[in-house]
């Protein structure tokens, strides 16, 4: 008989149903065969799926998150949703999810059966110059960047473009084949001033065209802005993005320390879990 495997979806980063960023949650993802788990986050075909397991390193749940076409080991919105789904299960205002990159530890606040709200404290991103700056500004048909193109990882890679206007990181239309051979990293365009700021994020290469929520780029987003004196460390941004591909969402994130030695990331939102189901699937053969 197929064997059933039970999941979640939520939309995170946003408060109501039908926007922010999609994801799928396995809660008994230690029932899944491992075989299974690439070609089940393929079907669903979301921006990214997590199974999760029993924990091995102290915390709440252990967690593997896939995209269409690869494992990370850490990504933002699947984090945070996943801690918000399993919190509103136990019943939990503090769910510690062990990640390909450490523990992340999220704090939960008007938690519901339906969703709530959620700081993550982020990995600490390393800084480096990305080499292929000029290919890169190529591939988004722009001349400059305003700030210098630095790659940030804090588990998956990211690479950021600052533009002229909000305007004008609506109006790209990147060369996605171009931006397929720069790697795999994500590319994060955007502007803005203060306190708020708009973003777009591509990565092909992760079998994500547009991102209409990334969590993971906007903690080191936060870095990039106060490392080069846009705004002071412990400021907290909020970050619009998504509106684009018709799923609007909104991201609190906020850097601690100085531009040589970053302390903390945190990255805040909400989430609403709107639905359930089950795949039936034969065991794999062996």
């Amino acid at each position: 008989m197929p064997t059933p495997f039970r999941y979640v979806v939520c939309d995170v980063f946003t408060d109501r149903p039908l926007a922010g960023n999609q994801l799928a949650v396995f809660p008994d993802g230690d029932h899944v065969p491992v075989q299974l788990l690439q070609p089940i986050a393929r079907e669903i075909n979301f921006a990214e799926t997590v199974f999760v397991h029993p924990p091995v390193a102290g915390g709440s749940a252990r967690v593997r998150i896939f995209t269409p076409s690869i494992e990370l080991p850490f990504a933002g919105h699947p984090v945070l949703g996943t801690a918000i789904v399993v919190g509103a299960s136990r019943q939990l205002t503090k769910v510690v999810l062990e990640t390909g990159s450490g523990l992340v530890p999220v704090a939960l606040e008007r938690l519901t059966p339906r969703g709530g709200f959620g700081r993550m404290q982020q990995p600490v991103p390393t800084v480096a110059p990305f080499p292929q700056a000029a290919d890169l500004l190529a591939a988004l048909g722009r001349r400059s960047s305003r700030l210098p193109v630095e790659l940030y990882d804090n588990g998956p890679r990211h690479v950021y473009v600052a533009l002229e206007s909000e305007d004008e990181v609506a109006r790209l239309q990147p060369d996605f084949g171009a931006l397929r051979r720069l790697g795999p990293l994500t590319v994060n365009c955007f502007a803005g001033s203060g306190r708020r700021w708009k973003t777009r994020m591509f990565a092909p290469t992760l079998g994500i065209q547009e991102d209409p929520a990334s969590g993971s780029p906007a903690g080191p987003l936060a870095c990039h802005l106060a490392r080069h004196g846009v705004i002071p460390f412990g400021e907290e941004i909020e970050i619009s993005q998504g509106t684009e591909v018709g799923r609007p969402s909104v991201l609190f994130a906020r850097a601690q320390g100085s531009r040589d030695r970053i302390q903390a990331v945190e990255v805040a939102g909400a989430a609403v879990i709107i639905g359930n189901g089950e795949f039936h699937l034969d065991p794999p053969e062996s």
